[in-house]
C-alpha cells in the first residue's frame, strides 16, 4: 500500500501551523512537490485531542452519539501512538456514565429504539479488553450486551433495515448505518456472534438500496417506507437532498463494517462494491478549488450553500482507509483523499494565542421530521446553525488525522 505522506509529497501538499486567518486562506496544493512534516496528519489529531481535554476535562453528563464520536477518535489517536493519556480520556468521560450493574445513568432510554444510542457503546470494546478488573470488565460487558438487546429488537422495515427511532416509524436514515452496524460488527467479533456481523452487513446493503440515487450516486438523507412524512417524495418515500454529512456517516460506517468482515464472508465482495460506488460519487462532487465538500453536496456554488467541515473529514476517513486497505484504487482515490485531508487542515482548522486547535464551519444539527419540523429542504439544510468545535466537527476531523497517520 502507498504511504499517506510518501503520497501528499507526490501530490506536493504542504502542511503548515494554522492560524485564525490561516484557516482562511488559499488552498494548499502547491503547483511543485513541496517538503511535507513527517506525521503530520497524527500531529494534527493528537493537537486537537490536547485542546479538547484542556477545553473540557470532563466532556459529557450524558450518552450522546456525537460524544461517542470524539472518543472514537481519541481510542485511535491512542492506538496509533500509544500515549495512555487518551485511552485514560476515554474511560474517565465512560466511567462517569456507567454505574454498577452496567447501567447507563444518563442519556440512555432503550425503550426509545434510537440508533444514535448505539454510537457511544464502541468504545467500551476497547475499555473491556484493557481493564484488568473484573467488576470494571463486567460493567463494560453488561453495557454492551444492553445495547446489543436494544439492536435485537430494534423496529424495522419490511426488509429488515432499522428504524432510525421509535418517534420515526417506518424510516431509515443514511446516518444510521454509522450509528449502529460498526457496532454490531465489533460485537460480532469480540463476542462470537457471526449473527451480529450479518445485520451489520444488511443495514449496509439495505440503507444503499433505497437511498442511492442512481444518476449522482449520493444518498439522500433518509427514506420513508410509508412515504407518508411531508419531507418525502409521495411516490418514493425519499427526501429532497444529499446532506454532506448524512453521506459522511455512511461512508465512514461502511468503511469500518469493512475493517471487522472477514475475507470469506459471502457478502464482503457486495459491501467493497457498495465502497467503490460510494466513493465514485463523493470523488465527482468534491470541491475543486478548496478539496472539500458542501454542505448540500451536489449543489455548489448554489445560494446559501457553504463548503463544510464534519462531512469532509468523514470522507477523508472512508477514502482513506478505503485506500489503505485495498478496497479502493490508490491511483484513483489516494489523491482525492489527500486534497481533502489538506483542505480540511487550510481551510477549517485554526489555532487561538494560545496554540489551542479548533475546527470550524461544522453543522450543528440536521434532521428529518420532529417537532418543530425539519422538512429537509435546501432551503432547511442551509439554514441550519454553522458552529465552531461542534463534537460532531472535532470528532470527524481526529479520526481523519489518525487514519492518515497509519
Amino acid at each position: 500500500m502507498t504511504k499517506p505522506l510518501s503520497l501528499l509529497a507526490t501530490l506536493g501538499i504542504l502542511f503548515t501551523a494554522p492560524s485564525a486567518a490561516h484557516a482562511w486562506g488559499g488552498p494548499v496544493i502547491a503547483d511543485a512537490p513541496a517538503p511535507v512534516l513527517q506525521g503530520a496528519p497524527l500531529d494534527w489529531g493528537r493537537r486537537v485531542c490536547d485542546a479538547v481535554m484542556k477545553r473540557s476535562p470532563v466532556l459529557t453528563d450524558r450518552w450522546h452519539y456525537d460524544v461517542g464520536l470524539v472518543l472514537s477518535g481519541f481510542e485511535k489517536v491512542w492506538r496509533r501512538t500509544g500515549d495512555r493519556r487518551y485511552l485514560d480520556y476515554v474511560k474517565s468521560n465512560v466511567d462517569r456514565l456507567v454505574g454498577d450493574g452496567g447501567i447507563i445513568k444518563k442519556g440512555y432510554e432503550p425503550e426509545k429504539y434510537i440508533l444514535d444510542d448505539v454510537n457511544m457503546g464502541k468504545v467500551l470494546f476497547a475499555l473491556l479488553a484493557e481493564s484488568k478488573d473484573a467488576a470494571e470488565k463486567e460493567r463494560y460487558r453488561k453495557v454492551l450486551q444492553a445495547l446489543r438487546a436494544q439492536l435485537a429488537t430494534q423496529p424495522r422495515t419490511a426488509d429488515g433495515g432499522f428504524w432510525h427511532k421509535q418517534i420515526y416509524p417506518h424510516q431509515m436514515w443514511a446516518d444510521g448505518v454509522y450509528m449502529a452496524s460498526p457496532f454490531l460488527a465489533q460485537f460480532a467479533a469480540v463476542f462470537g456472534e457471526p449473527a451480529a456481523l450479518d445485520d451489520a452487513v444488511k443495514q449496509v446493503l439495505v440503507a444503499e438500496k433505497h437511498l442511492r440515487d442512481p444518476k449522482t450516486g449520493l444518498l439522500y438523507h433518509g427514506w420513508d417506507e410509508s412515504k407518508k412524512e411531508r419531507w418525502a417524495n409521495p411516490r418514493t418515500g425519499l427526501s429532497s437532498q444529499f446532506w454532506g454529512r448524512g453521506v459522511g456517516w455512511y461512508a465512514m460506517g461502511v468503511a469500518d463494517v469493512l475493517a471487522e468482515m472477514p475475507k470469506d464472508h459471502p457478502k464482503r465482495a457486495a459491501v467493497v462494491a457498495v465502497l467503490r460506488r460510494l466513493a465514485t460519487a463523493i470523488a465527482r462532487v468534491q470541491d475543486p478549488a478548496t478539496g472539500t465538500w458542501w454542505q448540500v453536496l451536489d449543489a455548489a456554488g448554489r445560494p446559501g450553500n457553504y463548503l463544510e467541515a464534519s462531512a469532509s473529514a468523514m470522507f477523508v476517513y472512508a477514502l482513506t482507509k478505503g485506500v489503505g486497505n485495498g478496497w479502493l484504487d490508490t491511483k484513483r482515490f489516494a489523491p482525492v483523499a489527500a486534497r481533502g485531508y489538506a483542505g480540511t487542515v487550510n481551510f477549517f482548522v485554526a489555532a487561538d494565542a494560545a496554540g489551542d486547535v479548533h475546527v470550524n464551519k461544522i453543522c450543528k444539527v440536521a434532521g428529518l421530521g420532529g417537532d418543530p419540523y425539519r422538512d429537509g429542504t435546501y432551503a432547511y439544510y442551509i439554514g441550519t446553525e454553522v458552529v465552531p468545535d461542534d463534537p460532531k466537527g472535532v470528532g470527524a476531523f481526529i479520526l481523519a488525522s489518525a487514519e492518515r497517520g497509519r
